[in-house]
């Protein structure tokens, strides 16, 4: 691993000739600066990320889009089976606040070795449930697996914040999410080729151990890959953020008090009931697609899933391109907005041609709907990165994502009843609704970007040439510290 010390050629990074965020008063450091550097491993330690992140995600649905064989070998009811999805969202929501907690006390290492532990041992448990009679073993497997995305979630935004300069973090956080977003797909689309509907129960054994055996030996290869080179943090800060955050002493920083003032945050409030309409309408659009999909156009298991497909590979386009185009512009509640209000012109285009008899418009309108609705979910994190500012972004993400698995969780059981009893253009209609109700509340957040704020503030700090001791403070609305000190520099390391 390397040193605070070491040089790696080509590197950005400023140092005390431009000014630099000092270590505070009691520090054995107090009065040298703290240069600030980007290291070119950052991208392979969010791409390492990405990809264990992928192979939970495609865990996630890979008994859903195939939900009426898991049916026919298992012998269990269709509801039973949609439990192997929200099990994922259920599990999340008791257990966000010890590991958001765990975060921030252990950091992001502990966060990845345990993501990837427990996702390991459920792939292998999964591999010996391929028998009719040991659906319970095939659940257990499916909840370590659960227990691992817990893990995960919150992490991209802390992962592109902790390693990434500004101008670089909504892309950073974007590739982090397009892991996620790239296993869902993947989900949608082997699991119909790798099983195929046939009535030989041994034959369907078969089939289902050869895929189980390929998700433990790729879960397998990066837990190995996580034990040996995922790092903590950069030895030094990215950015002005990172730096100031590293000042403040541990003993100042409390969990409860922290979430106690995220909680009393109007904009990031109502940013977390958006955020929970939003990606638990895309849950439940996911957890049901087999169904609604089946419905209209029987035994096309395999179109189903490369529907889902079409979903997930246009949405991770629309993340990639919103994270690039905040970078660029800031514009995070105008972006949001924007997003917001497609994902339910989307959903209405995708309900109106679900049941025209053309699966060809279905695969257009689903890859729209995709686009928007799963683009959502990087600006979601970047947006409340910024209103929450200087609170870990690891707990408020946790906060979004939480709300997400509990409108997942209701979306999901109730448009699941809806189409059994109404059909699906009622089911999906019910989706719409809660949409618009997203979008008119999101016009409502105020866009206060404190990270922007203080990144400027420095910036302009540096340019006067004007200084401010570390135990100064500012932006104390939110009950933290902001500190800023002597010679501050711009710490995107250009």
């Amino acid at each position: 691993m390397n040193r605070a010390s070491e040089e790696e050629p080509n590197e950005k990074r400023s140092g005390a000739d431009r000014g630099a965020p000092e270590a505070p008063p009691g520090d054995p450091r107090a009065g040298a600066p703290l240069p600030t550097r980007l290291y070119r491993r950052r991208w392979f330690i969010v791409l390492l990320f990405s990809s264990y992140s992928l192979c939970n995600s495609y865990q996630w649905i890979q008994y859903g889009i195939i939900n009426n064989i898991f049916m026919k070998f298992y012998g269990v009811e269709t509801f039973t089976i949609d439990w192997m999805s929200m099990i994922y969202m259920l599990t999340y929501i008791p257990l966000i606040f010890p590991v958001t907690w765990l975060l921030d006390k252990k950091g992001l290492r502990v966060i990845a070795l345990a993501a990837t532990a427990l996702n390991c041992a459920g792939t292998w448990i999964k591999v010996a449930s391929v028998r009719p009679d040991l659906f319970p073993v095939t659940f257990l497997g499916q909840f370590c697996c659960s227990l691992a995305q817990v893990f995960i979630l919150g992490m991209p935004a802390r992962t592109a914040s902790v390693w990434f300069g500004s101008d670089e973090v909504s892309t950073a956080c974007s590739i982090g999410v397009f892991g996620n977003q790239l296993g869902c797909a993947i989900g949608f689309l082997l699991p119909p080729i790798l099983v195929p509907n046939v009535d030989d129960l041994d034959e369907l054994a078969h089939h289902i151990r050869v895929m189980f055996y390929i998700t433990a030996g790729v879960a397998t290869f990066l837990f190995i890959l996580v034990v040996f080179v995922f790092q903590e943090r950069p030895p030094l800060p990215p950015t002005l953020a990172q730096a100031t955050a590293r000042c403040i002493p541990a003993e100042e920083y409390s969990y409860v008090a922290s979430i106690l003032r995220l909680l009393r945050n109007r904009p990031f409030v109502l940013l977390i009931l958006t955020y929970g309409l939003n990606v638990g309408c895309y849950y439940a659009v996911g957890t049901l697609l087999n169904r609604m999909i089946i419905s209209h156009y029987p035994n096309e298991e395999v179109n189903a899933g490369r529907i889902g497909l079409t979903i997930i590979v246009s949405g991770m386009v629309g993340s990639l391109i919103c994270g690039l185009w905040l970078d660029r512009t800031k514009t995070y509640k105008q972006t949001t907005l924007a997003v917001y209000l497609m994902s339910l012109v989307g959903m209405i285009v995708y309900t109106a041609t679900l049941d025209q008899g053309h699966l060809w418009v279905v695969f257009i309108t689903a890859g729209s709907l995709g686009f928007f609705m799963t683009g959502y979910l990087p600006l979601g994190f970047e947006f409340a990165v910024e209103l929450t500012y200087p609170e870990s972004e690891g707990t408020s993400s946790g906060l979004l994502n939480c709300s997400a698995q509990v409108f997942g969780i209701i979306f999901t059981i109730c448009q699941g009843k809806i189409i059994d009893a109404y059909g699906t253009l009622a089911g999906n209609i019910f989706l719409c609704v809660f949409l618009l109700i997203g979008t008119v509340m999101t016009g409502l957040i105020k866009s206060d970007l404190r990270r922007q704020k203080a990144n400027q503030i420095a910036k302009e700090e540096v340019s006067e040439g004007r200084s401010v001791r570390p135990a100064g403070s500012r932006g104390g609305s939110d009950g933290k510290k902001w500190l800023f000190t002597d010679d501050e520099s711009e710490s995107q390391g250009s």
